[in-house]
């Protein structure tokens, strides 16, 4: 078996056979498979679903978890409280501000990926038909409804319900039929029996041997995200519960900085990782860096662009351990010693700290970083197990607040007790600046900030916002999309 890092042949045999060109004058179509010749083999079933692993990846300016500014994680943090960029207003104002609308191509790009649906399934299709070994075939299958489960739970949290073609209606496409928006009911239904299909058959984690394709630990985790996004407390604390197990092998790193190193990749706490290489790079400190700021290798680039604002950067406590690595101070290598005293004389803590939190790339000569780029770990189950027996128990207990220490603790930071957090709505409170305070810039603060009611709010109190409305909850579906549904893909309320 591939790990992620090694698939790029598979991959490339795959869609170079959806591609194929000829001399022959007669009229053919070369953009679609033609199942006599493929797929037909067991490698050509692995090539096939590896091509859908593509849109999971931060690879340069491509997948979805790319670092750049068509990254569903960064996008969705700059719209928070805890994400800011010095590059101007005229391009990164929509985004900042809460002022987008349907042809924001910010908020909107991502509705593309809606295609991928429509891929994972047509090859779960093809693959069935392939005589193989039946096990590989069942885990090649569950891979493929974990990507569709994940991916459209992405896409739900975003833009709440899009079109879902049935396999019919894929195998058609010369009909040009409009598919409607489904309902919330059938959405959530649908990624939580994907989620749970696969979760049948995956392994609980991966090591070396396959690293960075989906597990059960994967699913599961985004099955727990479905169900706090659903308001499905108790099962939102099952789900959390089993992945405590032993089985799955997660745990905490003691270091927080560590966690993003090239040395510990693939270290307990991940439960996924978009993996890179020199061929397949991430680009984060690129775009954080200013060209002032000391790093050992001197050949990495620096663009000097992400920020967490000042105000964010005063929530934390002033021993945090997190902000080794969330600078707010330092002594450049020019001489000059840089603060938040000093931005308005020098631009490059203008509009915040420094997100510095993944380490250096010894071997970057430019703005690519071989350091995996991390998705899901371990840390964002505790806290939301924590948050999920809380709400379910009507306030604190015990056992939600030991959850919680645990990351305070690796903070350096002393412990809550039930007494710190009387009401439910206290102990929420800190669940929601303890997450903030752990994982900015991981895509995780908006979704928080949503569920907890604060979204709309934190714009305007944090970021100044004067064109955020109640509705920009939801991003609006891109007009291109309105325009091909023919009426039949209706706008989210408000746009």
């Amino acid at each position: 078996m591939r790990t992620i890092r090694n698939i790029s042949l598979s991959v490339v045999t795959a869609l170079s056979l959806l591609n194929t060109s000829c001399l022959n004058l007669e009229s053919e179509i070369y953009d679609v498979i033609n199942p006599t010749i493929f797929p037909q083999t067991e490698q050509d079933a692995f090539a096939l679903v590896n091509a859908c692993y593509l849109p999971f990846r931060s690879n340069w300016y491509g997948g979805i978890f790319t670092v750049a500014s068509g990254g569903i994680q960064i996008i969705g943090d700059m719209s928070t409280d805890l994400g800011q960029c010095q590059w101007g207003e005229n391009s990164w104002g929509p985004a900042l501000y809460h002022n987008w609308d349907a042809n924001e191509s910010y908020v909107g790009r991502f509705y593309e990926y809606t295609r991928d649906i429509g891929k994972f399934t047509i090859t779960m299709d093809r693959i069935s038909k392939i005589e193989m070994n039946a096990e590989k075939k069942a885990r090649l299958t569950a891979e493929l409804r974990a990507a569709r489960g994940w991916m459209l739970y992405m896409l739900y949290n975003w833009y709440g319900p899009v079109p879902v073609a049935t396999l019919e209606e894929l195998n058609t496409p010369l009909a040009d039929k409009a598919i409607p928006r489904p309902t919330k009911e059938w959405t959530v239904s649908f990624i939580e029996e994907d989620l749970m299909e696969a979760a049948k058959i995956l392994p609980a984690k991966y090591t070396d041997t396959d690293y960075g394709r989906f597990t059960k630990g994967l699913v599961k985790t985004v099955l727990m995200k479905l169900y706090m996004h659903e308001g499905e407390w108790a099962k939102a604390e099952s789900v959390g519960r089993e992945l405590l197990d032993p089985e799955y092998g997660y745990g905490l790193m003691t270091d927080y900085a560590s966690i993003f190193k090239l040395e510990n990749e693939g270290n307990k706490e991940i439960i996924f990782a978009a993996t890179c290489d020199s061929k397949n790079a991430q680009l984060w400190l690129a775009h954080v860096l200013p060209s002032e700021y000391p790093t050992q290798n001197t050949a990495i680039q620096k663009w000097n662009g992400y920020r967490v604002p000042w105000n964010f950067y005063h929530t934390f406590e002033a021993d945090d351990k997190r902000l080794d690595v969330l600078v707010g101070e330092f002594m450049g290598n020019d001489g000059v010693l840089y603060n938040e005293s000093t931005k308005d004389t020098h631009v490059a803590l203008r509009k915040g700290a420094l997100p510095v939190k993944y380490g250096e790339d010894p071997s970057a000569t430019g703005e690519e970083s071989q350091v995996d780029w991390i998705v899901l770990r371990y840390a964002d189950v505790l806290t939301l197990l924590s948050e999920a027996i809380a709400r379910n128990a009507g306030g604190a207990t015990q056992e939600a607040v030991d959850l919680l220490n645990q990351i305070r603790s690796r903070a350096g930071l002393a412990a809550l007790s039930l007494a710190d957090v009387p009401s439910l709505q206290e102990f929420l409170d800190s669940v929601l600046l303890e997450r903030g305070h752990e994982f900015w810039f991981e895509g995780i603060r908006r979704e928080d900030l949503i569920r907890h009611g604060k979204y709309i709010q934190y714009a305007r109190e944090y970021k100044g916002s004067t064109t955020t409305r109640d509705e920009c909850v939801l991003m609006p579906i891109p007009q291109w999309a309105i325009n091909e549904g023919k009426g039949e893909v209706i706008q989210n309320p408000g746009y």
